[in-house]
């Protein structure tokens, strides 16, 4: 019985899902006018593991993410690089699927974009116009927040917090309104600017109803998750709600779930502050899978701290896991057909699977999952050591760390010859600067080696290495 935390509720609830045995899933998507920073990739990570998971325990997953691809945002990139909102939009969807293929993120069932809905959001206005829950004003339209009266029911936030809040704001904009608490459902065009036609005069849409239309065109008036950062939560969720449901008479969604920040420095990471690095960057100095693992392996709701000492570690981590499937893979080729003790060490990985879904279960704890997977590790490499091995529990194992780590995004595979060729290349860069006593490098390329479990021999005839059991 997998029970999550649901942001609406405050507590964790039992899932159930509106269908038996499936689950209808929207993720709030980028906005697309830079390439995505390991903070953007969090939140990609963090529910791509989520839906893993649910497929892992049998469900079939209806997983819908979003592009908005209509921004003040893009529009000011359109500016400075000389191109149309539409090219900026595509150059960025295009950099967004590069990075997160190399995670290892599964693509959605569905990618809709805020251009190909512009029919559908007008549509969708309309209706809320004429429930009387939004107005036109001088091209604009509004949603009149007060009448929907569960306003503030996910963020916790009172309309009086919201009304001290907009006294202090002044403008054309809120000229317009018939309550500052008024929020825009479609914007009048301004020159120069990305616009369609519309019942209201040349304009565009708001960022709130983007999502509401998306949403429930691919999976329904009512679906079963909702979820996306904690920045999220307000106003962008909170207003998602009140529209949504004001024009279908509706619950939205049941379930509510956001991923905790990125940080740096104890601070959020994000492009507004500078304080941000680049996937496509860290793509270029580390491997893919480590910076996966390092995100997929934290719980979804804590903020994670980005640093380069954290990375390393996930790297660490991940090559004392691939390290004893590399070594178990080859110790089949010398297993027995059947040992004595096969039968008690098959309950044994078993137990290790039902560990991992008691843990994940609950709230999706990866942190605790992977420290099953640690188990298992262990278990591996104490096994491999044995004199007799079975080799029903070899591919039992085997098979199960693959399982567990294809659900945090790792496939894992025994690329012995390219791995090999790898290291003989580093070996004789090592020799050459030892030659040209670059001691420096040499103890560099030894510490790297070392890092990744492989051990050198100093041998009359020369070099030799071999990998490490790793036995802790």
């Amino acid at each position: 019985m997998i029970q999550l935390y649901n942001t609406l509720t405050r507590q964790k609830e039992k899932f159930t899902p509106l269908e038996e045995g499936k689950v209808k899933m929207y993720v709030c998507g980028p906005t697309v006018y830079n390439y995505i920073h390991i903070g953007n990739a969090r939140s990609t990570v963090a529910f791509d593991t989520i839906r893993r998971y649910f497929t892992y325990r049998g469900y079939d997953v209806d997983y819908v993410s979003n592009f908005t691809d209509v921004d003040d945002k893009i529009i000011r990139a359109a500016a400075e690089l000389g191109k149309t909102a539409p090219e900026v939009a595509e150059t960025f969807i295009n950099a967004f699927f590069e990075d997160t293929e190399a995670l290892e993120v599964q693509k959605p069932n569905h990618t809709p974009r805020v251009m190909e809905s512009i029919p559908d959001i007008i549509t969708f206005i309309e209706a809320l116009i004429a429930n009387g829950f939004a107005y036109e004003s001088d091209g604009d339209v509004y949603y009149r927040t007060r009448k929907f009266e569960k306003y503030g029911q996910l963020s916790r936030i009172s309309l009086d917090e919201l009304e001290s809040g907009a006294s202090n704001r002044l403008g054309d904009e809120t000229s317009k309104k018939e309550d500052p608490l008024d929020f825009a459902l479609w914007k009048a065009a301004k020159e120069g600017e990305i616009s369609w036609e519309s019942p209201w005069g040349h304009g565009r849409p708001g960022w709130h109803i983007e999502c509401s239309v998306m949403a429930t065109k691919y999976l329904g008036d009512t679906i079963d998750i909702h979820a996306g950062g904690q920045d999220l939560t307000f106003p962008h969720h909170e207003n998602e709600i009140a529209q949504t449901e004001a024009k279908t008479h509706k619950t939205f969604a049941n379930y509510w779930i956001h991923n905790g920040f990125v940080t740096m420095d104890d601070e959020k990471m994000s492009k507004s502050l500078g304080n941000f690095v680049l996937l496509k960057d860290l793509r270029a100095q580390h491997d893919p899978k480590a910076l996966r693992f390092f995100m997929s392996t934290a719980h979804y709701r804590r903020p994670i701290n980005y640093s380069l000492d954290a990375i390393e570690e996930a790297k660490t981590n991940l090559n004392r896991i691939q390290t004893a499937y590399f070594n178990a893979s080859h110790r089949l080729d010398q297993a027995a057909e059947q040992t004595d003790d096969e039968q008690s060490l098959l309950e044994q990985i078993d137990q290790f699977r039902n560990q991992f879904i008691t843990q994940m279960d609950d709230d999706f704890q990866t942190q605790n999952g992977i420290t099953v997977v640690y188990d298992l590790v262990r278990f591996i490499n104490r096994y491999v050591e044995e004199a007799d091995v079975s080799k029903q529990v070899m591919e039992a194992s085997l098979n199960l760390l693959e399982e567990l780590m294809s659900i945090f995004g790792i496939s894992l595979s025994v690329e012995e010859d390219l791995l090999d060729s790898d290291i003989e290349a580093l070996i004789k860069e090592r020799e050459q600067a030892r030659k040209d006593r670059n001691f420096q490098r040499a103890d560099e390329i030894r510490d790297q080696l070392k890092d990744q479990n492989i051990i050198l021999e100093d041998t009359a005839q020369g070099v030799r290495w071999k990998r490490g059991s790793g036995h802790e």
